[in-house]
């Protein structure tokens, strides 16, 4: 068995870190959305969120970004998209997306769907699943937007969660 160095532990704890809190000047919640429910997806529009997604591929990481132009973080990425293909903001922080939307079945996945990662009671970290096992997110500082596989060696480690918005 390999013995995990110290600088692959703490790169790891960046990438779940990046997303975990809210940015200084925005409140920090750590319940989950009680707000109004999510709306009810089409097949069209959840086809929609994840091509709208895709599209953002290479977009750079930026903790507390929420469009394009500033770049985004896990969380404002799904907001973003979400505000674009739905016309309805789901919440800001990823604790509260945990419980907005329904919670499905990983063999009940479909595109537009969201995946929330954590290894505790506070999720740390969300992204949108986009089909074929995948999923975009916005990882952590220094990178940019991404397409990851959730039976990649790190993620299938990580604890995800499904929801369907």
């Amino acid at each position: 068995m390999r013995a995990f160095h110290p600088l692959a532990c703490a790169a790891a704890l960046l990438v779940l870190g990046g997303c975990s809190t809210p940015p200084p000047s925005t409140p920090s919640p750590s319940a989950p959305w009680r707000g109004s429910t999510a709306p009810q997806l089409s097949d069209e529009q959840a086809h929609d969120i994840a091509i709208h997604a895709l599209g953002l591929v290479g977009t750079p990481y930026r903790y507390g970004g929420n469009t394009p132009d500033s770049g985004f973080d896990c969380s404002g990425l799904i907001g973003y998209v979400y505000r674009h293909r739905v016309g309805s903001a789901p919440p800001r922080t990823v604790a509260q997306l945990s419980g907005w939307g329904q919670q499905i079945a990983n063999g009940e996945l479909r595109s537009g769907d969201m995946v929330v990662f954590g290894t505790g009671r506070t999720p740390s970290h969300a992204g949108i699943y986009v089909g074929e096992g995948r999923f975009v997110h916005a990882p952590s500082s220094g990178g940019t937007v991404r397409l990851d596989h959730l039976q990649s060696r790190y993620w299938a480690r990580q604890n995800a969660s499904f929801r369907r918005l």
